[in-house]
């Protein structure tokens, strides 16, 4: 069942969600070589509880920490570990945010030092096309609209692989709400979008196959191949007009862009 939002309720996980762009900001500033997936752990986990939220996905079915951080061929819910980030090194980091009665979730992927160009075209492919989704989450238009132009962008005009296994989600006062939101997907299909929807458009994209696998601890997923993986995600609602994107990434950016162990072009 998809529970529809009120504007009030919108607003409300409007908050949590600026609370979570801005614990990815810190981030932003924290990262360096050297720093374990446990400290950069610690940077976000931190900043959210001293403004008062807690962590969505910290012993969320057994998690066991504030963030999902994956690195390199890790596509999603990597566990935060003594694994020390290098140059050349990317790095997604999934954050979950619960306040007032409401949770946001939103991802970013990083880029440290010497990335090579190949690695950073994909970046740029996954991240404009969480953008190409979002314009497609307006009343009247289905899920699929969505998940294709995903698809039609990363997968069918650049080659990359698409996750199957993995999709993005409504939320709101639970962490994981109907409807799913595939990556890949049919024009025309799916529920239809209506106005209160609350939305997680989270594309991840594979350099090469879209063949995932899990490790052995449960939750860290891969691509089979090892090639890399990158994952955005914005917490979006649904009202008249265009989309209402609920977490940004503008601190993130400017942050990011003010990190000289940061690679921004791409």
């Amino acid at each position: 069942m998809i529970h529809y939002k009120t504007k009030e309720e919108i607003e409300l996980i409007r908050k949590s969600a600026l609370l979570l762009s801005a614990a990815l900001a810190e981030v932003a500033k924290a990262l360096k070589p050297g720093m374990t997936t446990l400290d950069v752990d610690a940077v976000a986990d931190k900043f959210i509880v001293e403004n008062g939220a807690v962590p969505s996905f910290k012993n969320y079915k057994g998690f066991p920490n504030a963030c999902c951080i994956s690195v390199n061929e890790a596509v999603v819910h990597g566990i935060p570990n003594k694994h020390v980030l290098k140059d050349g090194d990317i790095l997604t980091v999934d954050v979950g945010v619960y306040m007032n009665g409401f949770h946001a979730d939103s991802a970013y992927t990083f880029a440290i030092g010497n990335v090579p160009e190949n690695v950073r075209r994909l970046m740029a492919a996954t991240k404009a096309s969480l953008y190409k989704g979002i314009e497609k989450a307006v009343i009247g238009n289905r899920i699929g609209d969505i998940s294709y132009a995903i698809q039609e962008y990363t997968e069918k005009e650049r080659g990359y692989g698409v996750v199957r296994e993995l999709v993005g989600h409504g939320l709101g006062r639970h962490l994981h709400e109907d409807p799913q939101v595939p990556n890949y997907g049919k024009r025309g299909s799916g529920p239809v979008i209506k106005e209160g929807l609350v939305i997680a458009i989270e594309p991840m994209i594979n350099l090469r196959t879209k063949d995932v696998e899990y490790l052995e601890d449960g939750w860290t997923v891969v691509t089979r191949d090892r090639s890399p993986s990158v994952h955005f995600e914005h917490t979006v609602a649904v009202g008249k007009g265009k989309p209402d994107i609920l977490s940004s990434f503008t601190e993130i950016e400017k942050a990011e862009k003010n990190n000289p162990e940061l690679n921004t072009n791409y």
